[in-house]
């Protein structure tokens, strides 16, 4: 073979790694291999997933944008009379500021730090949830206790506990599903695995309903459910557990008339005998939706967020998008959050091939978290899931959500800031 040949396939394939960094538009790190392009410039692979930054930064914007479009009017209704038009944007960017300072932090810290003290990390978001229950300690806002004033802004803990489970749940599969492979017969192997974290969601999950955030737990329990099933729990088992889990939240719709009336106006949200009680929201959101059509009535053009859709800034805030920018704004932040999970999923399982357990499992824990939630919200806003009290990831007002949520997507930077540099041949 001639010198140039065997030199063919080295300039193709340092070419490719080129585009892939030029495509990726990260921070450029030296490879260790030395190859060079073309130019004769030393070929580069990116620091970390700058899109995925990017991707974030932009739902962040238009998310502030769109909080400042639905809460401007607020003060008009006496509840809110005391508020300045700008009271929730200059909320929701001070939320903004604290969670890009603790996302800057977070992402300078190991993955083995979470590691080690991701049972810690448990147990305290355990001890939050049941502080939040004691009159001296949580506040009630709108009949549930969820709140813990902290001065410059109220933390809800149940936020706090989507993390920790994650970190929990990912741990606790590294420690313990090996073991349970190695040891005793299939109903063994099951009751070591899965009953330990089903015990721990019993917990949580009561604290939680005694709230009530069912909506909290519900995508709590996915994150857990989901991990196992990641983790290799045995396919049989794993739906015994869900199966398991759906019983009990049918249990809890029948025992509690309120939950039952709520699901019954949402199969039939036009009955008089609901639309002005338990669909009043889905009936406004669904008119919200109607009159944006496909390119929406113009940013600060809808007309349901002049007090007739409640809750216009926080859980129906996609309504209000849809109203003033349309089918296609929705479909743009749909598709932005489709390609977010789907990227936090592609980490985690590079994690994965890498040996890094515990990253990828956390990592995509974090993905069915945000993909979950924002799956529920748009279900929700559109009439395809009953009425639940959750937000809308990184957009929707609340300081709580907007920090757990940045801090969330700076360890998944970090899981990618590790593999990158264990793929160079560096140590994490």
């Amino acid at each position: 073979m001639s010198a140039a040949a065997a030199r063919g396939p080295g300039r193709w394939w340092a070419a490719w790694r080129q585009r892939r960094a030029q495509r990726s538009g990260a921070a450029a790190l030296p490879v260790r291999d030395g190859l060079r392009s073309r130019g004769g410039q030393p070929v580069h692979v990116a620091g970390f997933d700058r899109t995925l930054v990017w991707v974030t930064a932009a739902l962040l914007l238009l998310g502030l944008v769109m909080v400042y479009s639905a809460s401007i009017a607020l003060p008009d209704n006496p509840r809110f009379a005391r508020y300045s038009p700008t009271h929730f944007l200059v909320r929701h960017a001070f939320a903004l500021a604290v969670g890009f300072v603790a996302a800057l932090v977070v992402v300078q810290l190991p993955i083995a730090f979470w590691e080690k003290w991701a049972s810690v990390i448990f147990v305290g978001a355990i001890a939050l949830l049941a502080a939040v229950l004691l009159p001296f300690v949580g506040i009630a806002v709108n009949g549930a206790r969820r709140w813990i004033p902290l001065g410059v802004m109220n933390f809800q803990p149940s936020e706090f506990a989507k993390l920790a489970i994650a970190m929990y749940a990912a741990g606790y599969m590294v420690r313990k599903m090996d073991a349970s492979r190695a040891e005793g017969g299939e109903a063994e192997r099951f009751f070591r695995a899965v009953a330990p974290m089903v015990v721990a969601l019993a917990v949580v999950g009561l604290l939680l309903l005694a709230e009530p955030d069912m909506g909290a737990f519900l995508v709590i329990a996915t994150i857990a459910m989901g991990i196992l099933f990641l983790g290799g729990v045995n396919g049989r088992m794993f739906a015994l557990s869900v199966a398991a889990l759906l019983g009990s939240f049918v249990a809890m719709i029948v025992a509690s008339p309120w939950r039952a009336e709520r699901i019954f106006a949402y199969l039939d949200p036009w009955n008089p005998a609901y639309v002005q009680s338990k669909a009043y929201q889905l009936t406004h959101s669904l008119i919200a939706f109607g009159r944006g059509e496909i390119f929406g009535q113009g940013l600060g053009g809808s007309v349901e967020k002049l007090h007739y859709l409640p809750e216009a800034h926080t859980d129906f805030l996609l309504a209000v998008i849809g109203e003033e920018l349309g089918f296609v704004g929705v479909c743009a932040v749909i598709v932005a959050f489709f390609w977010l999970t789907r990227r936090i999923f592609l980490i985690g399982r590079q994690a994965i091939a890498l040996d890094r357990v515990f990253a990828g499992l956390m990592a995509q824990g974090i993905g069915l978290w945000i993909g979950v939630q924002v799956f529920i919200n748009a279900g929700v806003n559109l009439g395809l899931l009953p009425t639940k009290g959750l937000t809308l990831p990184l957009m929707s007002y609340g300081g709580s959500a907007i920090l757990m949520n940045l801090v969330a997507l700076a360890i998944v930077v970090r899981v990618d800031i590790e593999n990158r540099t264990l793929m160079r041949g560096g140590r994490a």
